[in-house]
């Protein structure tokens, strides 16, 4: 089976994870951090919103059984691609919309796929998702990756002002 990998920002990415984790075709998920200046950047330091990384899912997918479109489907339903360095309670650059593309054609399918958004008039406001090239990814801590599914949640429901959520 060959493999590709697709890389979304959209806020948290607890919640993200566990959206594409249950598409069949998707054959992992890793949550981390791209799109920063510094190296090996822990969860800590990507939450003093200095680094300038986002929190993002890295999915790898069979694209025999998931096409690389119908991921970004998912990406734009998936999350307010509006908002500017959020997404609901939360607030930072970490929590910017952003698709890293990893192919000429994974860039294509992305500015196409968001310049249709844009011309249905879905949202009221501009769509603020960046599409860039893909960088290092940085792997999130253990305790991150799956989060939701080791609590037994299906989505990121826990209220801003807990200090567990990000």
């Amino acid at each position: 089976m060959q493999t590709e990998k697709a890389t979304f920002g959209a806020g948290c990415f607890w919640g993200i994870e566990v959206t594409y984790a249950q598409i069949d075709g998707v054959t992992r998920t890793a949550v981390g951090f791209m799109g920063g200046k510094t190296e090996n950047p822990s969860y800590e330091d990507v939450c003093t919103d200095t680094t300038g990384h986002a929190e993002v899912v890295q999915v790898e997918f069979d694209p025999q059984l998931v096409s690389y479109e119908q991921l970004l489907d998912v990406f734009w339903r998936s999350h307010d691609p509006t908002q500017v360095n959020r997404q609901g309670p939360d607030v930072g650059t970490q929590y910017r919309s952003a698709v890293f593309f990893h192919s000429p054609e994974q860039e294509d399918a992305a500015r196409r796929s968001k310049a249709e958004l844009e011309r249905a008039g879905r949202f009221k406001h501009p769509i603020a998702t960046e599409i860039e090239p893909a960088a290092t990814f940085y792997r999130a801590e253990e305790y991150h990756q799956r989060y939701l599914e080791k609590r037994g949640l299906a989505q990121c429901t826990v209220p801003a002002s807990n200090d567990d959520h990000d």
